[in-house]
């Protein structure tokens, strides 16, 4: 491992959360707000704002990936790129799941009104990975012909 991903693996954050492509989100992000007046800057306030929308896009991969947020606000389409992993971002909250069936949301940004809502898909926080167990053979052995007769002479 070279020196590169060391410094990359030490941004990673463990505390991401499972959102795909559709999914309305609710990222905080830090702000830091200073009051300066002339020459002299007063102290520096850091607030946390909330960015609630639409995940239209993703890129990248580990930790350098990035997902795009779109909102409307007061009528004018406002889009966010935030990365995943970036110490500005307090949290990231999933607030419905959406049903889409494209990688990339695009054509969100010409439609208006309700053709530009995604519609809502069953809200589960699993991921992906298949939820079936897998059984393990029972170690008796089936005697399926003897069932058969015992069944035949009850008869």
């Amino acid at each position: 491992m070279n020196r590169l991903e060391r410094l990359e693996q030490s941004f990673a954050q463990d505390t991401v959360p499972f959102f795909e492509i559709g999914d309305t989100v609710r990222v905080k992000v830090k702000v830091i707000e200073s009051k300066s007046s002339g020459k002299k800057t007063e102290e520096e306030k850091e607030r946390i704002q909330v960015f609630e929308g639409v995940v239209i896009a993703r890129k990248g991969k580990s930790v350098s990936e990035r997902f795009t947020v779109r909102k409307i606000s007061f009528g004018v389409g406002v889009e966010r790129i935030f990365p995943i992993h970036s110490p500005s971002i307090a949290g990231i909250e999933v607030v419905r799941k959406g049903k889409v069936r494209r990688a990339k949301l695009y054509y969100l940004r010409t439609k208006k009104g309700k053709a530009a809502k995604v519609a809502e898909r069953e809200f589960t926080r699993t991921s992906k990975v298949s939820k079936t167990p897998v059984t393990a053979p029972s170690s008796e052995p089936v005697n399926e012909t003897a069932d058969a007769s015992d069944s035949a002479q009850e008869a």
